[in-house]
């Protein structure tokens, strides 16, 4: 038997990086999670970053297939079959943000300033179908970063799906409280004390996010729907930051649900950004139905966002 010592080099918890330019626009995109592991504009911070050599601490920029948020005791019934998902979030007893944030992505198109990777999602445990997800990220000087996400089922039966994504937006080294929160949506997600929704509202109090408002006192792990959307037909989450720079994320018609959290639960990373989500459906949907995405055999799926540092 050969007992000395291997002479490879460990791949790093990310995997493989994948780093774009455009102008001032510097992005690094991680194997692991097609996660955007950074995303800096004239040297500043758009994203909360991570480092290469440790796993994304909460989900940092996260492709979230085949469902986004939470999935209710990670059970649930597609053409007359129940199935049960590994419950990922167990204190609350739910199945958080899909399967694909743990699997290396292959790389399919790399340049200068864009990466194509894919993602071809086994079926397993809990997940009968088969999914290929590929994920576009690409640079602009003016617009930065756009993202392109196409989802086909190459199984058989038809898959329940839904896709949203997982910014974590910096405050430049500002404290939250210290920086201001705009929001394009008119209704609210109710939920109960797991998270998990139970109802729609018209936006009310501390979560009428449509005119810019301080993030002072505000505790925010909330879903909204019926986005607004401006001239170019984008729908957009904003953090004005004390720099004078605003982090921003869009979406366009393709999604119609925002996340947003203030991160004030999430022990050792208390108020440490604001998540902006975009997403094609809220919580839950794989049961509720509500916005979720059938795919058949053979049938795909569309949509697209972005970022950028106004």
């Amino acid at each position: 038997m050969n007992t000395s010592p291997s002479t490879e080099t460990a791949p790093t918890p990310s995997g493989t990086q994948y780093h774009l330019s455009a102008g001032t626009h510097r992005a690094t995109i991680a194997e692991v999670g097609a996660m955007v592991r950074e995303y800096t504009v004239d040297g500043l911070d758009v994203f909360v970053p991570f480092a290469e050599h440790e796993p994304a601490p909460v989900f940092n920029a996260a492709v979230l297939v085949p469902w986004p948020n939470r999935l209710r005791d990670g059970r649930y019934t597609a053409d007359g079959e129940t199935y049960q998902l590994p419950l990922s979030e167990p204190d609350r007893g739910t199945a958080l943000h899909g399967l694909g944030c743990w699997y290396r992505w292959s790389a399919v198109e790399v340049a200068d300033d864009a990466v194509t990777l894919e993602l071809a999602l086994p079926a397993q445990k809990g997940w009968p179908f088969q999914l290929t997800t590929r994920v576009r990220y690409s640079l602009d000087a003016e617009r930065g970063l756009e993202i392109r996400v196409t989802t086909r089922n190459v199984g058989t039966g038809t898959a329940p799906y839904g896709v949203g994504f997982h910014p974590w937006l910096s405050a430049g080294g500002a404290d939250l409280d210290e920086c201001t929160v705009r929001l394009d949506a008119t209704e609210h997600v109710t939920v109960d004390d797991r998270l998990l929704p139970t109802g729609v509202e018209p936006v009310t109090g501390d979560h009428d996010l449509r005119a810019t408002r301080s993030l002072a006192g505000l505790d925010l792990d909330d879903a909204w729907v019926s986005a607004t959307r401006d001239d170019d037909g984008l729908s957009w989450c904003r953090l004005g930051r004390p720099d004078g720079r605003t982090a921003a994320v869009w979406m366009d018609d393709s999604m119609d649900c925002w996340q947003v959290c203030s991160a004030n639960h999430i022990a050792g990373h208390e108020r440490f950004g604001l998540a902006a989500e975009p997403m094609s459906c809220y919580a839950d949907a794989f049961n509720s139905g509500d916005r979720l995405v059938r795919l058949a055999p053979g049938d795909s799926h569309e949509v697209r966002w972005g970022a950028t540092l106004l």
